[in-house]
């Protein structure tokens, strides 16, 4: 399975922050929206990723409030990336080594979209359940018994 696979299934709704805007800006939209991350965009090219995590950490770094920060002053410049044909193996071992929950998938420097640990974990259980279910069906549909004995 590939990044593209669960984009496909997520859909395609992307928000954003610039850097330059207050983090007060960036944190009520997260909060209105209820998402996790805002990918953070400046001249069309990514450059950063504000997450709940940084959020919190610039809250706690500014005596409990946001004040005047900026997203920049508390983004992770550095955002891990994948891209659309990354195997989904590589994705979760990517995201467990640097603890990341969401990652901008990019296609080159177009942004394609963003997967979170979430997305990952819903996407295995997912295969997992349609495995299960081929594996059930096809062992209900083995010979029994009664038909072993009779071709003896």
């Amino acid at each position: 399975m590939k990044v593209s696979d669960i984009l496909r299934v997520k859909g395609g709704t992307l928000f954003t922050a610039h850097p330059d805007e207050p983090l007060s800006h960036a944190a009520q939209l997260m909060a209105e929206r209820d998402i996790g991350s805002l990918v953070v965009m400046e001249h069309g090219d990514l450059v950063g990723m504000l997450t709940f995590r940084e959020v919190i950490q610039a809250v706690v770094k500014n005596g409990g409030s946001l004040g005047t920060m900026l997203v920049r002053s508390a983004m992770d410049d550095a955002p891990l990336t994948c891209t659309m044909e990354t195997e989904m193996d590589e994705v979760r071992r990517m995201m467990l080594d640097r603890h990341a929950r969401y990652m901008p998938v990019m296609d080159k420097r177009m942004l394609m979209g963003v997967i979170s640990f979430y997305d990952v974990a819903k996407a295995v259980v997912d295969s997992q359940n349609f495995e299960n279910k081929m594996l059930k069906a096809y062992i209900r549909d083995w010979p029994g018994q009664d038909e072993e004995s009779k071709a003896s």
